[in-house]
């Protein structure tokens, strides 16, 4: 009885950990139209308040236990443990300060919902699975139009992968060093799905290929949309920002380099507004403006 009493109050303990701050951790990205639907590695879902409903999945759930059990396909002993061990860290925050002995909330207040800086916790990339690199190829090649021998360049150079789940892994690296410091993840699956590893820093490091001798350089949303752009105009250096962020923290070192700045975001209101903020704050930045929805769009249309 001890032993279930002592359970109880370490699940009561994390239960109230924002459900946004669970998603935000593992890698979920918030969906552009409907802010209560959440792009997860196991399909959209939706959440209002501390309950979740996945659509796909046919159930749903209440707190942040529940969350993982659905996210992490783990019993509830498992997911108590994964909650309490990254919220002890600081990478979790929002369940009742004090709950957990030697644990700092970073929320003062029970259930308070609060974005999780990337990068919080060690960065965990998906681990190579050479049995699904055909499928991430199929995917690339025949409904996103990239070229073979893009694609095989990004692979050789190990800067692409395909992890066990068939997902694409495209690796953000940090400048000179050349490490990696996150990944952007694509499904190519039937449903359409995006992600980041869990631990990325995008304000170290970003993912890029092109000519290393370039002055041009155009930052785009995503790593498909820099290598539509890269294919079309070779002599560019094509970088992704990883969503649409006006003020990445590695951008005035490039513009202190000298290069040709471009913001070529989407077509829409989101990249619009975007490129409008970028170029108030660096007036040298120049918008380059897709003419279809993004740059793979505009690639795909030419085929």
């Amino acid at each position: 009885m001890r032993d279930f009493d002592e359970f109880r109050q370490r699940a009561d303990a994390v239960r109230q950990i924002p459900l946004e701050a669970v998603l935000a951790f593992r890698g979920a990205v918030r969906d552009r139209q409907d802010r209560a639907k959440w792009h997860t590695e196991r399909g959209p879902l939706s959440v209002t308040g501390s309950q979740f409903t996945a659509w796909h999945a046919g159930h749903g759930g209440g707190g942040a236990i529940d969350l993982v059990m659905h996210l992490a396909q783990v019993s509830v002993g498992p997911a108590v443990h994964w909650l309490e061990r990254h919220w002890a860290a600081g990478a979790l925050p929002g369940a009742l300060p004090g709950a957990l002995p030697g644990a700092h909330a970073t929320s003062s207040t029970a259930g308070e919902s609060l974005p999780v800086p990337q990068g919080c916790g060690p960065l965990r990339l998906p681990l190579p699975d050479e049995r699904q690199l055909d499928r991430v190829r199929r995917y690339l090649q025949e409904r996103r139009g990239l070229a073979e021998a893009v694609l095989d360049g990004l692979l050789q150079s190990g800067k692409l992968y395909a992890d066990r789940r068939g997902n694409a892994v495209f690796l953000l690296f940090a400048g000179k060093p050349n490490r990696p410091v996150g990944a952007e993840l694509r499904g190519t699956g039937p449903r359409v799905w995006r992600g980041m590893a869990s631990g990325t820093r995008k304000d170290l490091g970003f993912f890029w290929l092109g000519a290393p001798a370039s002055r041009q350089l155009v930052l785009c949303e995503a790593a498909i949309d820099a290598i539509s752009y890269y294919q079309m105009h070779p002599e560019w250096l094509c970088v992704s920002t990883a969503g649409v962020r006006a003020n990445p923290a590695w951008l005035p070192a490039l513009i202190t380099r000298g290069y040709e700045i471009h913001c070529g975001f989407d077509a829409d209101d989101p990249g619009d507004a975007a490129a409008d903020r970028m170029i108030t704050r660096y007036p040298t930045v120049r918008r380059l403006r897709p003419s279809a929805h993004d740059w793979n769009d505009v690639l795909t249309s030419r085929r």
